[in-house]
């Protein structure tokens, strides 16, 4: 009688298992998107389409990016949550101000990390530098320093917008070291890169995509990077963090998804991109774009999330970010 019992639960406790392994199995079963929270063409859109075409390769499914900006990350996460997510079949892919920025400017940004968004896997990081007009004749960044405390109030620098990590970036150097320079709010880097090359910021914050040419044609001095390290595609230009210590507002490029995603779904997109990241092919392609390969979980991206929120808290009160 004991042996029977023992064989029909142990039956039964494997009946059970069974959706799991099933799904384990079959994952995924339809193809998988990829909400942006911008518009085509911004390193979260564009680190988002090169994996989802090498998951496609992986899966057996399609990976399709959406992209939907607006709010600030708002209009993502709402069609997140309409896209059935207890499935898994739908994940956010942003940098982190939806994340750190967003909540402090948009009352609307209910999310928490941990509770409404789940971390999947921590993608990429890539710098943000500091960059120079060659009317400033600044040509280092510690030039830089010297002609911002010489001249208080009297320059200025671009960002691709208020509240953008290329803003607070500044904001937090200036708290840190006790600057004074103007802040010129521009839509987009499209619009900020062309102010700095015309002369109509002396300074800006820019990813080094947008300015390479200009800086290769003398248009552009870089002066710093806001990553904790030096960047390896340009290894003469310092870190911010050699003169500021564990200064570190580098763009983080990670998956979200949201509450009630399956476990096993998590595991796996996490999974395979750990494994698309360690190919030679794309990590070329990756630092062609001075971007980083990381492709870490959802452990280590969470503790970076966290890491990033408390930095941009703090650069956000610098800046006297207000909510709307």
């Amino acid at each position: 009688m004991i042996n029977r019992r023992t064989a029909t639960l142990t039956a039964l406790a494997l009946c059970m298992d069974l959706p799991v392994a099933a799904l384990a199995q079959s994952y995924p079963t339809k193809p998988v998107k990829f909400i942006v929270p911008y518009s085509p063409g911004g390193l979260p859109d564009t680190v988002a389409r090169w994996v989802a075409q090498q998951l496609t390769e992986r899966i057996g499914q399609s990976v399709i990016v959406e992209n939907k900006p607006g709010g600030n990350g708002v209009v993502a996460y709402q069609a997140l949550l309409q896209s059935s997510p207890t499935d898994g079949h739908a994940f956010i892919v942003s940098d982190g101000s939806m994340l750190s920025i967003t909540p402090q400017i948009n009352k609307n940004a209910t999310w928490r990390i941990g509770e409404e968004l789940l971390p999947v896997s921590l993608i990429a990081t890539s710098p943000l530098f500091v960059a120079a007009h060659p009317k400033t004749g600044v040509s280092t960044f510690q030039e830089f320093l010297q002609a911002v405390k010489s001249k208080p109030g009297e320059y200025s620098y671009g960002s691709s917008g208020i509240g953008s990590t290329h803003h607070l970036t500044m904001e937090a150097l200036k708290a840190a070291l006790n600057l004074d320079i103007r802040h010129i709010p521009f839509k987009g880097s499209g619009q900020s890169t062309p102010a700095l090359v015309g002369g109509q910021v002396e300074f800006s914050v820019t990813a080094l995509p947008s300015v390479a040419g200009f800086v290769k044609s003398g248009q552009v001095k870089l002066l710093a990077s806001n990553a904790r390290e030096r960047s390896k595609q340009a290894p003469d230009v310092p870190a911010i963090a050699e003169t500021v210590p564990g200064f570190d507002f580098a763009v983080v490029v990670g998956v979200l998804a949201a509450k009630g995603t399956p476990p096993i779904a998590i595991e796996r997109i996490s999974k395979e991109i750990a494994e698309v990241i360690k190919k030679p092919e794309v990590i070329a392609t990756f630092h062609e774009a001075v971007v980083e390969p990381v492709g870490t979980g959802p452990a280590d991206y969470g503790r970076v999330i966290l890491r990033e929120n408390e930095a941009m808290a703090k650069a956000g009160k610098a800046a006297h970010l207000s909510m709307n």
